[in-house]
């Protein structure tokens, strides 16, 4: 028998582990290839992918089961594994619905993925930065090649299709500076969802150079200082770049083009429990299964301290429901600086990710969140047409309806 875990939990699932066929300068996860032995083959086997469907499934109390791909790049896998995918999908369902989502760079899904992508429902999550001079400063193949094309022609494919998808994009501190021109491409281009990510990383210390890595890990601390990538994004461009957006947004898109950041934000403002990770009080539901079976607590926690265990030898209830994976996802809440605690817009925010808690607050306690002074100044600009938003809800309002709204001044009481 197949134990539930006390709550259900999701697990991002990376079938080609660390490999990419991209060498995106900005990638935190390509890197991770030295902490497995050398000469190990990153392709989850048809064993461990069994043993996986079959127990995912099992361990959730939920109706419905989302399945998570991604890497690396696990298109690399090719497309007989996703069939075999569905086929064990099926196999074990046992009258639950199960969802599919593919994260795919875009480059390596040829004119056969499309009808199986159509015809098996799956979400596709497309990396896609911007306009050309935009997406190709980071993003180029191993031969140093621009991408930009080749996933535009992938795009345009899942449109012909009518495949569901969304497209994510790094902000990094470079394309921070054009909002509107990376904003309004993507909407040329006819995407309706946008998830906007910031690029933030620091440059190996010691610790992170012993395990062959080229950024920090998240628990390090560089007693010299902290060493960020040229890339990294500064934090009042980031909460900057999310304001020039969210304005031209909510006065022309709202309700046509949907910004998970934005929307997100709105969760947070009616008071309901964060529908992203980040923005959540506590971590450790949502896990990662390598391609050899290995779990670990978070995609951006993949370390060797973090190691929860193998599906070989231990239950998806024995990991998620460990002690180790329940203090991983309370740290969050109780290591928050008191400057935090005390912040007014700290229900939006919650510290974000524990990855970017590596500076100190203006009083000297570690732990504030990097991009914290341009996500308060975010939170505070959207506050006034959220409060709006939450009473057009309250009202039975469509939200849209605020593009009538905001042509007049907003007064609100906070």
């Amino acid at each position: 028998m197949i134990e539930k875990a006390e709550t259900n939990f999701h697990m991002l699932a990376k079938p080609s582990g660390p490999i990419c066929n991209l060498d995106c300068h900005y990638c935190f996860y390509t890197e991770k290839e030295s902490l497995f032995e050398p000469r190990t083959s990153f392709r989850m086997s048809e064993e461990t992918l069994e043993k996986f469907i079959k127990n995912y499934i099992a361990a959730q109390n939920a109706e419905e089961i989302p399945f998570v791909w991604q890497g690396g790049e696990p298109a690399l896998m090719g497309l007989d594994f996703y069939k075999k995918v569905v086929e064990l999908q099926k196999k074990y369902a046992n009258g639950k619905r199960i969802a599919n989502s593919l994260q795919t760079n875009g480059t390596l899904l040829t004119d056969e993925w499309f009808p199986f992508l159509a015809e098996n429902h799956f979400l596709v999550g497309l990396s896609l930065d911007g306009p050309e001079e935009i997406h190709d400063k980071y993003r180029v193949d191993k031969g140093g090649q621009p991408t930009f094309h080749r996933v535009l022609r992938t795009l345009h494919s899942l449109q012909k299709y009518n495949i569901q998808y969304n497209v994510l994009t790094c902000v990094t501190n470079e394309s921070s500076m054009k909002p509107l021109e990376i904003y309004r491409f993507l909407k040329k281009e006819g995407v309706e969802f946008i998830q906007f990510i910031p690029i933030v990383e620091r440059l190996a210390d010691q610790e992170a150079k012993a395990l062959g890595l080229r950024h920090a890990t998240p628990a390090s601390i560089d007693e010299e200082g902290v060493h960020l990538a040229p890339w990294t994004v500064e934090p009042e461009k980031y909460g900057d770049f999310l304001i020039t957006v969210f304005d031209e947004w909510v006065r022309e898109d709202i309700g046509t083009v949907n910004v998970m950041n934005f929307e997100s934000s709105l969760v947070s403002w009616m008071g309901l429990p964060a529908t992203v990770c980040i923005f959540a009080e506590t971590c450790g539901k949502a896990a990662i299964i390598e391609h050899n079976g290995d779990v670990y607590s978070c995609d951006h926690f993949m370390y060797p301290d973090y190691k929860l265990g193998n599906i070989k030898s231990s239950t998806f209830k024995e990991m998620m429901d460990s002690m180790q994976q329940n203090d991983f996802g309370q740290a969050k809440k109780s290591t928050l600086p008191k400057y935090c605690q005390n912040c007014e817009v700290k229900f939006a925010c919650n510290g974000e990710c524990p990855k970017h808690r590596f500076l100190t607050t203006p009083d000297g306690e570690p732990g504030l969140n990097y991009l914290c002074s341009g996500y308060k100044k975010y939170f505070t600009h959207i506050h006034r047409y959220m409060k709006v938003m939450v009473q057009l809800l309250e009202n039975g309002i469509p939200v849209p309806a605020i593009k009538d709204v905001i042509k007049q001044p907003i007064v609100i009481a906070k």
